[in-house]
């Protein structure tokens, strides 16, 4: 189930609220200027479906949030527990850190846990699958898909070759909850 809970940033223990329903998710993350929102696969996807499968069965979403916010690229990634890279793949984004760029990512499988830094405010959000985050450039924020990580996502970029990562050097990530592994990955 996809998850917001909204932190004051020096209280990591206790949520101020917390939101299950995607409109109570959508209108929270929207009032701090965060896209989020539910996409429906226009096709049926098998497991093992390629990259350009992955990619038609959301086509109609794709190409209007390209049209809308000029992305130029697409891709998809996907991570499962047995990757022998996982350690280092969750190590690269548990810290906090800004992109020149948006990071959008929409889930189509699995699960992701960002975790946004604005203002005096943390937001927690769990992406499951179905939902897409478009967190605005330049927003502190860490990402972890947990230690044991299942998930397949689409990423849309401004800049073709990707973006960086620059770290802000703060702690604040390490104060706050990480993710628990998602279920499927806990069964296979």
């Amino acid at each position: 189930m996809s998850r917001l809970r909204i932190y004051d940033e020096s209280r990591a223990d206790t949520p101020v609220a917390t939101w299950t329903r995607h409109a109570d998710i959508a209108r929270e993350l929207g009032a701090a200027g965060v896209r989020f929102e539910q996409w429906e696969a226009s096709q049926p996807i098998v497991p093992g479906a390629s990259q350009d499968e992955v990619i038609a069965a959301y086509r109609a979403d794709i190409d209007r949030l390209m049209q809308e916010e000029g992305y130029r690229s697409v891709d998809v990634i996907s991570l499962k527990p047995d990757n022998p890279d996982r350690a280092a793949f969750r190590g690269k984004f548990l810290n906090e850190h800004t992109h020149s760029e948006d990071e959008v990512r929409f889930f189509v499988a699995g699960a992701g846990q960002f975790t946004l830094h604005i203002g005096d405010k943390v937001y927690e959000v769990l992406c499951e699958a179905g939902d897409l985050i478009g967190v605005p450039d330049r927003t502190r924020h860490w990402f972890d898909m947990s230690e044991s990580p299942y998930f397949v996502a689409i990423r849309l970029f401004t800049n073709t070759e990707g973006w960086d990562s620059d770290f802000t050097g703060e702690d604040i990530a390490e104060h706050f909850p990480r993710m628990d592994p998602h279920p499927s990955a806990r069964s296979g």
